[in-house]
């Protein structure tokens, strides 16, 4: 894996310095045919030391007496820092205008060969040759220029080995560049891709659960590295609430299974004692026996339910049967459906509302089971002498269900686990047998009403359970916002 990152980096890297090459030679060739082009103009404007002594004939005199130069002539010398010599057919000086007393006064046809190709030391010019036709004699001149910026040099090019050195030079070129590309692609790419190597170790160490993993977030990938930690992180304190998790639910099934076996027991051993041909039992012993299975069996049942409906209502699964009640009397029924349990006939609790009759709609079998579960969560919590107050108040936006107690209240590290699926606080009294899954149901109930829940305990002192539920546009006479402050303290 490593070697498959660093080649795509050294291919990209050679590719790139390759274009460049390319685009080198192709700018050289142009910069050739620029000059070229630049020269052409330059002859046509009479400019170069080549086009002034082409065109110097014009300036040459000829006559019967000899031969001499214009006035025009003597200028363009003068400004050019050059000089002229006519030679008659025989190569013998006739004229001469600022040339240097080293000029010699009479040049053979290699002299002039000579002195045209290279520069001569006795002269110090660069030399240029012309031809001057009159009175049926051609004459010779030679224009020299003394600045030392002007250069001529002569190459001799065999076309067949020029191309031979051609593709040699070429090749070696590119050979040569390659292996420069090739080292500094190299080091560049392993100071590139060395940040991705730790990024993939880190990657493999968490998808390990390994998620001990910090780097400092630095260079160009300090936004990877970041994020990186911040995975790490997250899934780290997943993990450990995940590990939480399973551990209550590993207990919760234990004690659920404990619950279940019971009234299972009891059951099982009143039917067999029945069936029993052995024992006479008169009809009021069967029909107690009959009641305690009866009563265990709906245990058993309630049980079940509540499993079912937790696991609807996490799932979203529920369809909600929503019709506009009276939610004053729908919770003073509660209350009075509590008190006339034998079980709780003896217990204070007290129903105030602000006004005796408030509108909403939900869906009330739901409704009140989430404040029977809260009423209930009350009483078996605490003792016997605990008040109980149930209160319903209704304001713009809101419609408020509070039950307080002033029980032993909750401890501070439990309060955020109460409505949990699986948990069981650490208060739980003897009347608290069942599924365990009492105050997460009310919790989701809530939920799936747009509402919220949230619970106030001080220990020792006792516990407030409020219910909030969202009034909408069929609940009031105006208008008011829908939108709710999901979330629990």
């Amino acid at each position: 894996m490593k070697w498959k990152l660093t080649g795509r980096y050294l291919v990209s890297v050679v590719l790139i310095v390759v274009i460049v090459i390319i685009m080198n030679i192709v700018v050289i060739i142009g910069l050739f045919v620029l000059q070229s082009v630049n020269e052409d103009f330059l002859l046509n404007q009479q400019t170069s030391a080549e086009s002034i002594s082409r065109s110097f004939q014009e300036h040459i005199v000829i006559s019967q007496s000899g031969a001499s130069i214009s006035e025009k002539g003597k200028e363009i010398l003068e400004k050019n820092q050059a000089w002229v010599q006519i030679l008659d057919e025989d190569g013998g000086e006739i004229y001469r205008y600022l040339a240097p007393e080293e000029a010699k006064t009479k040049y053979t046809p290699i002299d002039i060969v000579q002195i045209y190709k290279y520069v001569e030391k006795e002269v110090l010019s660069t030399v240029f040759i012309g031809e001057k036709t009159g009175f049926e004699h051609r004459y010779s001149y030679l224009v020299g220029f003394t600045t030392p910026y002007l250069e001529r040099q002569v190459l001799t090019i065999d076309s067949r080995n020029f191309a031979q050195m051609f593709k040699v030079f070429s090749v070696s070129l590119i050979i040569v560049d390659g292996f420069i590309a090739l080292c500094i692609a190299y080091i560049f790419s392993k100071r590139l891709t060395k940040p991705m190597f730790i990024l993939i170790d880190s990657i493999k160490r968490l998808a390990s659960r390994d998620y001990n993993v910090y780097h400092q977030p630095k260079g160009i990938y300090k936004d990877v590295f970041a994020n990186i930690n911040l995975l790490a992180q997250e899934l780290k304190s997943s993990e450990k609430e995940r590990k939480k998790l399973d551990a209550m639910k590993e207990e919760w099934i234990g004690n659920i299974s404990h619950d279940i076996k019971t009234p299972l027991a009891s059951i099982q051993g009143y039917a067999e004692m029945i069936k029993d041909t052995e024992y006479q039992f008169s009809m009021d012993e069967i029909r107690d026996y009959a009641g305690i299975i009866e009563g265990k069996s709906k245990y058993l049942r309630d049980v079940i339910e509540d499993l079912n409906l937790s696991t609807r209502l996490r799932n979203k699964k529920l369809t909600l049967n929503k019709k506009n009640v009276n939610i004053v009397s729908l919770v003073r029924n509660v209350v009075i459906d509590t008190l006339n349990d034998p079980r709780y006939a003896n217990r204070d609790i007290d129903f105030s509302s602000s006004h005796e009759i408030i509108k909403i709609e939900v869906d009330d079998i739901l409704i009140r089971r989430a404040i029977s579960n809260l009423i209930y969560n009350a009483i078996v919590h605490n003792r016997e002498d605990i008040s109980i107050k149930v209160q319903v108040e209704r304001n713009e936006e809101h419609i408020l269900i509070r039950v307080e107690d002033n029980g032993k209240g909750i401890k501070q590290e439990e309060l955020g686990r109460i409505f949990d699926r699986y948990y069981r606080g650490t208060n739980t009294g003897e009347l608290h047998k069942g599924s365990g899954l009492g105050m997460a149901i009310t919790h989701d109930i809530v939920m799936a009403h747009e509402g919220y829940i949230q619970v106030h305990s001080t220990l020792g002192q006792g516990t407030v359970m409020e219910i909030k539920l969202v009034r909408n546009s069929a609940d009031m006479n105006d208008g008011f916002p829908t939108v709710r402050d999901q979330g629990q303290e």
